[in-house]
């Protein structure tokens, strides 16, 4: 399926399950669950049981979904709750730490290339990072979201998400870097 039929049939999808389609609603589960479980799984650290925190998404989709007015906005809007609920765990914990909202403006540059033997490096890695600096790579770079999506989702300005995402990959490489060194 083409990218602009994939969102269309998306959007269907969410429509049938705001009339109450079950089978609707199974297959947007069997559609996001398995990329929530890693968003979650990255924000919230590998140590922290992540069951309740997706039933409580899920739970909080389903019940605000008649509520959302464009379906083509359902992507970004979960992304935004499943965020919400990460933030209410991690404040429960007490290992949130905000950082302050920079306005750098930062030019976008050149995605790197990973190598799949990269691949499992760059896992354990993100899990080093700051949960912003994960929140914002898993984000950008596993969901494909665009920088606008990105600062829907996180509540801060597309420059804030350009300047998160630059040090981010930073951080990212800084982490790679000193696994690679003996």
């Amino acid at each position: 399926m083409t990218d602009s039929a994939e969102r269309i049939y998306e959007q269907v999808l969410v429509a049938r399950c705001q009339t109450g389609d079950e089978a609707a609603r199974a297959e947007l589960v069997t559609r996001y669950h398995a990329r929530l479980v890693y968003f979650v799984r990255r924000l919230l650290g590998d140590d922290c049981p992540i069951d309740d925190v997706l039933q409580n998404v899920w739970l909080a989709v389903f019940g605000r979904l008649p509520c959302l007015r464009s379906p083509a906005a359902f992507r970004v809007w979960l992304y935004r709750i499943a965020r919400n609920h990460v933030c209410t765990a991690l404040r429960r914990r007490r290992r949130w730490v905000d950082l302050p909202d920079d306005d750098l403006a930062v030019p976008a540059d050149d995605q790197p290339a990973f190598t799949r033997e990269q691949a499992g490096l760059i896992h354990v890695c993100l899990g080093r990072l700051k949960p912003v600096h994960r929140e914002v790579l898993v984000l950008r770079f596993v969901e494909g979201m665009t920088y606008e999506q990105i600062a829907e989702v996180v509540g801060c300005p597309v420059g804030t998400v350009r300047s998160r995402i630059h040090h981010a990959k930073s951080a990212l490489r800084h982490e790679m870097e000193a696994r690679d060194d003996p």
